[in-house]
Formats: structure tokens, sequence, C-alpha cells
């Protein structure tokens, strides 16, 4: 006597819930991603009348000196010896760099005549100097 089945094996995968994992997925990734801003060293900027924006924020590297003579160059405190050697490997990693200096109002010009050089030596000619719009009178 030969048995017949009568069931049939489905290959199909439900997808009757997958808007509702990739949605969770989205609202996961929305807030737990956080957008990177520059802390730096606690600096006051000098005021301008006039300021310009960078183009682009992409080939940017952030410097900031305080008064007090530290140096951090992209959130990290470096030693006036080691900007050259940062400064070069980041300008030969990205040769379109621009050094955006936050200087503090009350940093001495020795220190920053000082940055300058080690910029020049490490071949990072692109400067920008940052400062904040002056309150209109």
């Amino acid at each position: 006597m030969k048995f017949s089945s009568n069931t049939k094996v489905s290959s199909e995968i439900p997808t009757a819930s997958m808007p509702d994992i990739i949605f969770m997925l989205l609202i996961f990734f929305m807030v737990t991603t956080v957008l990177r801003e520059y802390e730096g060293l606690n600096v006051f900027l000098p005021q301008a009348r006039k300021i310009e924006r960078l183009e682009s924020k992409r080939h940017t590297s952030h410097v900031f000196v305080s008064k007090d003579g530290l140096i951090s160059i992209d959130d990290k405190i470096i030693s006036m010896d080691n900007v050259k050697h940062v400064m070069y490997d980041k300008r030969v990693a990205d040769p379109q760099l621009t050094v955006s200096l936050k200087a503090d109002k009350e940093a001495t010009m020795e220190l920053i005549g000082n940055m300058h050089n080690e910029l020049r030596e490490a071949d990072a000619l692109k400067i920008n100097y940052s400062s904040k719009v002056a309150a209109p009178s």
C-alpha cells in the first residue's frame, strides 16, 4: 500500500513584521548617533568686524591655542614640539588641508609666532584665523 503526502512545505519567508523592524532600527540609530563637535580648549576669540565662513569643514583641522600656552589639535592636547610632526602627518593624509587657528585673544605673539613656524615647517600653509563677530555699535 502506498501512502501519499498531502502536506506542502512552504519556502516563503514571512515579511509582515519587516517594516516594524526597519523603523525600530532607524529610530535607534537616529537617537544614538552623535554629531561630533570640536570642543577644543576654552579660548576667548578676538572680535572682528567682518568674517567669512570656511567653504568646507571636510578638509579642516581645528587648532586651539590658549593664553596659557596649551595647544589642542582636533581635541588632543599636544606640546609645541610635536605640532610639526602631527600637522605634517595630517597634511600628507589630506593635501587640501586648511588649518583653522583659534587662538585666545590674550595669547602672546611669541606663542602665535612659534605656532606659525611649526606650521610652516609642517608645510601647512593654508591657515584660517577664527574670530567672532563684534556686536554692532
